[in-house]
């Protein structure tokens, strides 16, 4: 089993985003977990996965909206979600039984990546 971890980070007030809800699927749509950030803008109770297909779900626009911030109606971003793989294939370069799924984001943009 391969471990997880995200950590969501607020670009537009440089700080964790805290509160954040935060909902990962398998690749079927069953809910694995579904909680929000921490005080650092993690989830430290992530589940193990299997090799498979993912899905993270980011609440941000109920996020900002408690925050304060000023969105449109509709938001330009109200859940972001990120699909990604586990491939468990250990023995190709860069590889690791872990995976971090950072996110970065403002109400009009994010970015993710790969992270260790």
């Amino acid at each position: 089993m391969i471990s997880l971890s995200t950590h969501v980070l607020d670009t537009m007030h440089g700080c964790p985003a805290v509160g954040v809800d935060v909902v990962l699927s398998d690749g079927a749509g069953a809910g694995l977990y579904r909680g929000a950030t921490n005080g650092d803008g993690r989830c430290p109770d992530l589940p193990r996965l299997a090799p498979g297909r993912y899905r993270l779900a980011f609440g941000v626009a109920a996020y900002y909206r408690a925050r304060g911030a000023p969105l449109a109606d509709p938001p330009f971003l109200d859940v972001v979600t990120i699909d990604f793989g586990v491939s468990g294939d250990f023995g190709v370069a860069g590889e690791s039984g872990h995976y971090h799924v950072p996110l970065l984001v403002a109400p009009y943009g994010y970015s993710t990546y790969r992270g260790s």
